[in-house]
């Protein structure tokens, strides 16, 4: 059990250090980004598998390992010949990409850690597609929706409890006061999809890595959106506070580092929940 919780707190480290990665490197600093991409290949190789379960290994294929490669150039050649910075998208099709040419090599190790890499960014990537592409094609107003009904007003509400005016100017803009008058967006990552996202990719493969049943896993992934949104809420009310009381500076600092040691310590909840389950 000791080595099990061990590999947990790694492996949550590895996934908390992933995101900071894509979030720094697209929003914040580039360096930090490259030292938490180096820190989390580094925990890969401290992770000790013998006890967590059966992990039976993809079939060796080529044309897994094929696939794979030709997912990581494709999306890094689209986005250099475009001229344009890999988004969250980007990074998790890339990390997709080498989970599965990781499946494919002759570490033991490192092929496990690919397949649960390769659950994660699977269901991330399906679960962005249906709602920022296929909704957006279908004309589905859900996003604009969501952010709006579900982030923005419960979020102002509970600020205005606390006697904070803030002032709705548009579905996902709000002015805040304070030592400098501004207005903040809530949409897109603000949403906290992204986050929610990731975590149901948690829970989906570490249940089949654990072979869970049905009913305990669907009791986890409501378990997980329902503290992802939470956690959402008190991230945007954490924006909120640090524009009106430090200014706009400040909240985009606050903005760029709070989401992805968020979505740690919300990891490391829904893990230690799962483990407390057995």
């Amino acid at each position: 059990m000791a080595n099990q919780n061990k590999n947990l707190v790694i492996i949550l480290l590895i996934l908390a250090m992933f995101t900071g990665m894509a979030v720094e490197i697209s929003e914040g600093s580039t360096a930090v980004g490259v030292l938490l991409f180096l820190g989390s290949v580094f925990l890969l190789t401290r992770i000790n598998f013998k006890d967590l379960g059966d992990l039976s290994l993809l079939k060796t294929s080529k044309t897994h390992l094929i696939v794979g490669i030709f997912i990581v150039l494709a999306d890094l050649f689209y986005n250099f010949k475009n001229g344009g910075e890999l988004g969250t998208l980007d990074v998790m099709t890339v990390f997709f990409g080498l989970s599965l040419v990781g499946t494919q090599l002759r570490n033991t190790d490192v092929v496990r850690v690919s397949r649960l890499g390769m659950y994660i960014s699977s269901v991330f990537v399906v679960l962005y597609l249906i709602f920022y592409t296929i909704f957006a094609f279908l004309h589905i107003d859900f996003m604009h929706k969501f952010d709006h009904y579900l982030i923005l007003l419960p979020t102002v509400w509970m600020i205005g409890l606390a006697g904070i005016p803030l002032e709705v100017i548009a579905t996902e803009t709000v002015r805040v006061g304070g030592v400098e008058e501004m207005t903040v967006v809530i949409g897109g990552p603000c949403s906290g999809l992204y986050s929610m996202f990731l975590l149901i990719g948690i829970v989906f493969g570490y249940s089949k890595i654990e072979k869970m049943d049905n009913k305990r896993t669907l009791k986890m992934l409501g378990f997980c959106i329902a503290i992802a949104y939470i956690s959402n809420l008190f991230r945007v009310i954490i924006l909120y506070l640090t524009a009106y009381f430090y200014g706009q500076e400040a909240m985009m600092t606050v903005h760029t580092h709070i989401g992805w040691i968020l979505f740690a310590g919300v990891a490391a909840l829904i893990m230690y929940f799962i483990d407390r389950q057995k």
